[in-house]
């Protein structure tokens, strides 16, 4: 899957929590959404210099936050583990290392509990 097929499908999946996804599209998201966060503080800076405030970020990150924690829980989908597994990052330092091993591990092959192959 490339760059813009993986955005373009979290996207049009906005909401979608059940399913899986592809490490691929998965990892394409997180960058796209590094790329966007940076060029959101960048421009932040400007508004601030500018007018005093920024705004950008907050609606950024707001505008990421469902499809980001839907293609995170279809991913863990994917690797077979509850949508719930993903409270496991609320433990510091260890549960967000041990959501990126959830997230780059081989999806399972074949159909599993939370449906076809993708």
């Amino acid at each position: 899957m490339t760059f813009q097929e993986s955005v373009q499908s979290v996207l049009t999946n906005y909401a979608k929590f059940d399913g899986r996804a592809r490490r691929s599209e998965y990892w394409w998201f997180v960058l796209f959404n590094v790329i966007v966060s940076i060029v959101a503080g960048i421009l932040d800076q400007i508004l601030i210099a500018i007018i005093g405030f920024g705004f950008i970020g907050i609606i950024a990150s707001l505008a990421l936050l469902i499809p980001g924690l839907a293609v995170a829980i279809r991913r863990l989908h994917d690797t077979d583990r509850s949508g719930w597994w993903l409270l496991i990052i609320l433990v510091p330092v260890l549960g967000f290392l041990a959501m990126i091993y959830f997230t780059v591990l081989e999806g399972t092959k074949g159909e599993n509990r939370f449906g076809p192959k993708v």
